[in-house]
């Protein structure tokens, strides 16, 4: 495509519309419907500069004039409670639902590894000799050392707050990353799987492993659980930019993008949830079978709201994206 031609033969339509933009009175009924055609040719006219023959400049004009025509004729709208509800019975359940063939395999992998880095420190003296000196390992795993102490050794409230604030950071860390084919993700995820792993080793060379997991599992198991469906989700967002499939890599990465945001910010409630049973629940004086079973009665909310709601939301066409109506708008052009 010749692009000095195109521009000559358009330009005037760009212009008309930006001088319609910039009208300060309303306009007339016969302006709008020339102010709606000239923003589809002009979104039109944009598809094809981008496929056919990109210049940086003209792009960045048309697409700051699109954007404004699109404000203009669909209006601005503000979000409301509507919108939050239907976000959580909706859009966040139905994009963790739809990954579940990325963060469950994911979750079973980690655990997996985590349980064999366990097996291998706990059971090699010589490699718990290059983590910390005996005397540090035994104030470690002892009655009433810090692997105990460490769950109350802040006010609670803080302390949930503190746990909250790290663990959303690291989903959040899984979910950006994630563009990066996905290898960042593998690394955090080791790192968590290798702390783990060594909580689990030492304790249980110590003879204390019912200690840990009663430490562990209250509040372990949904912490886990979403750090493990950020982390799927990161990795096929790095897979879309590999393969984004019939969709064209921009668009593929748009969407996914902005599914990964959404589940970004309900992990936040998920992990904040977690936090709060780590902050309360796991120190408390309840013994150990009702603070596990607290634990487990979480997780399994969780996941009946995933696979219950979220399922019945995804097999209506819901995404976790945004409604159509609020996306960019897309022209399909001409071969």
């Amino acid at each position: 495509m010749d692009l000095d031609v195109f521009v000559s033969a358009h330009r005037a339509e760009w212009d008309r519309l930006d001088a319609l933009l910039r009208r300060q009175r309303k306009l007339r009924g016969a302006e709008v419907d020339e102010l709606v055609s000239l923003y589809q040719r002009t979104a039109t006219h944009l598809s094809v500069i981008q496929s056919s023959a990109p210049d940086p400049q003209l792009t960045g004009r048309l697409s700051q004039l699109v954007a404004r025509a699109r404000s203009a004729v669909t209006g601005t709208r503000r979000a409301s409670w509507r919108d939050v509800t239907r976000f959580f019975t909706h859009g966040f359940p139905a994009a963790v639902y739809r990954t579940r063939r990325w963060w469950g395999p994911t979750a079973l992998i980690s655990t997996a590894v985590a349980i064999a880095l366990g097996w291998w420190i706990g059971t090699h003296p010589d490699v718990q000799a290059t983590i910390a000196a005996p005397d540090e390992l035994r104030e470690l795993t002892r009655p009433g050392g810090q692997y105990e102490t460490y769950y109350s050794s802040h006010p609670a409230a803080s302390f949930a707050a503190q746990v909250w604030t790290n663990n959303a950071w690291a989903a959040a860390q899984c979910l950006i990353l994630g563009v990066f084919f996905g290898l960042p993700v593998l690394w955090i995820l080791f790192q968590n799987m290798l702390n783990l792993g060594v909580g689990f080793g030492l304790m249980s060379s110590a003879g204390r492993l019912d200690t840990f997991l009663g430490l562990v599992l209250p509040h372990g198991l949904l912490e886990l659980t979403a750090v493990f469906v950020a982390a799927g989700i990161g990795l096929r967002l790095g897979w879309t930019v590999i393969d984004p499939g019939p969709r064209t890599r921009r668009i593929a990465l748009a969407e996914e993008g902005r599914a990964a945001l959404g589940v970004a910010i309900g992990l936040a409630l998920v992990l904040f949830i977690s936090g709060a049973i780590e902050g309360f629940v796991t120190p408390s004086g309840l013994p150990t079978w009702a603070r596990i079973t607290i634990g487990i009665a979480a997780e399994l909310a969780f996941l009946t709201y995933v696979y219950v709601v979220g399922g019945r939301a995804a097999r209506t066409g819901e995404t976790g994206d945004l409604e159509a109506a609020e996306r960019s708008a897309a022209v399909p052009t001409a071969a």
